[in-house]
């Protein structure tokens, strides 16, 4: 039988391999005490095992508490575990409550982070991953050697149909390739979800009519199931290509099944993700969680961006970018979303550091706000990518192209 290989930082006030043995012990057969029926041809089969142990550094401060008895030393380490994959079968959920579940209740843990996940080509095999991923993202708005660039409707919340129809038809008839609903923007009473579509793919099919170009945009479709399902379809008689699921607020059973219809691309928006990962101790890393929402079938997963206005290191940014474009065996590579106080001044940097344009590359106030107004915002981050690509730095694009002086005296001193 094949097994699947978790790799997590642990910090434990006792020897790294005792807490490693527990964590073995308490995500498969094991318990506190020994029962009746854990015999030993039950354990060789569905037991979970130790793979390594790499010590790391020692503290004297435990980084969460656990419930007992202060220690003076704790001890960090990368510890790998395995597990049979007839333990969860091809079941997502059941995998998460595997690689999670009760582990980081345990008092022989200080701290607990999933950092990697180590699937076999069999179990990926099982499951079709993003149907429009990277390619079928750039298909579907036209785009095929630059990144994708994007914003989302501000206010995020407050504006009718009427007047979110408008400024989409700014943005489309501005050459934008994607827009999409704040994860805010559901089916509210001021803007109920079928009038917003409605509203929406009138300017954007009659754009298209003229233009030959269909912008892509991403309706959120967040609820209970069956009122995704008919959104879902809402869009899909209308004429759109994307819907929008906030991930961690739906949870993957959802998504897939969303996922798993396969007539638009799904926008995947990870809100909520300071929750997942912010502690360093704590929680998932991103190569983790992009691996569990591409065997869902998301096709763009949002990764913060260069110079964010959250608290996300730039490194931790482009780890994730990186980890959406390595293979996964057979599946389709996920789109990564760039986001989060974006303007085309992060651009140079963004290229320097991940070497790529298969990007969704997202501005909000960073083509809203910009002085000559959206139209030249779009413009503006279009020319800032054409810079970027280039190889021009920051300093080097200004330089070469005056016109990008605007948006460097409106948002240049924010970064």
């Amino acid at each position: 039988m094949e097994r699947l290989t978790a790799h997590y930082l642990v910090e434990t006030p006792l020897p790294p391999e005792e807490a490693a043995a527990t964590i073995a012990g308490e995500q498969s057969s094991g318990t506190f005490v020994a029962v009746p029926g854990e015999t030993a041809g039950l354990k060789a089969r569905f037991a979970a095992r130790v793979e390594s142990i790499a010590p790391l550094e020692t503290v004297s401060v435990p980084s969460i508490p656990t419930g007992r008895a202060h220690a003076s030393a704790h001890r960090r380490a990368r510890v790998a575990v395995s597990w049979p994959l007839e333990n969860f079968g091809f079941n997502l959920p059941a995998l998460v409550s595997t690689l999670q579940g009760n582990l980081y209740e345990l008092a022989q843990c200080s701290g607990l982070k999933l950092l990697d996940i180590d699937v076999p080509a069999s179990f990926a095999a099982h499951f079709r991953g993003p149907r429009f991923g990277i390619d079928g993202s750039r298909a579907l708005a036209g785009v095929a050697d630059r990144p994708l660039i994007g914003t989302i409707i501000k206010p995020s919340i407050g504006l009718s149909p009427a007047q979110t129809a408008g400024m989409v038809a700014g943005l489309a008839g501005a050459g934008i390739d994607f827009i999409k609903d704040d994860e805010l923007m559901a089916d509210p009473p001021h803007s109920p979800f079928d009038e917003r579509v409605d509203a929406v793919m009138r300017v954007i099919n009659a754009h298209a009519d003229r233009a030959g170009r269909k912008p892509m945009y991403a309706f959120n479709i967040s609820d209970e199931f069956d009122a995704m399902r008919r959104h879902y379809d809402k869009i899909v008689s209308a004429g759109g290509a994307c819907a929008m699921i906030s991930l961690n607020s739906v949870g993957l059973a959802a998504a897939k099944k969303v996922c798993d219809l396969g007539a638009l691309a799904i926008h995947g928006h990870r809100n909520g993700w300071g929750m997942l990962n912010r502690h360093p101790l704590l929680g998932i890393e991103f190569p983790a969680y992009q691996k569990l929402w591409r065997l869902a079938g998301v096709d763009q997963l949002h990764v913060n961006g260069i110079a964010n206005k959250f608290w996300e290191p730039d490194d931790s940014v482009v780890r994730s970018i990186a980890s959406c474009l390595a293979p996964l065996h057979n599946l389709p590579r996920v789109l990564p979303v760039v986001s989060s106080g974006q303007w085309g001044g992060q651009a140079p940097e963004t290229w320097r550091r991940t070497r790529t344009v298969d990007l969704l590359y997202l501005a909000g106030g960073g083509i809203q706000a910009h002085p000559d107004g959206p139209a030249a915002g779009v413009r503006s981050l279009q020319t800032w990518w054409r810079a970027a690509a280039e190889g021009l730095t920051f300093a080097q694009a200004v330089a070469h192209y005056p016109e990008l002086a605007k948006s460097v005296e409106k948002f240049g001193q924010k970064k």
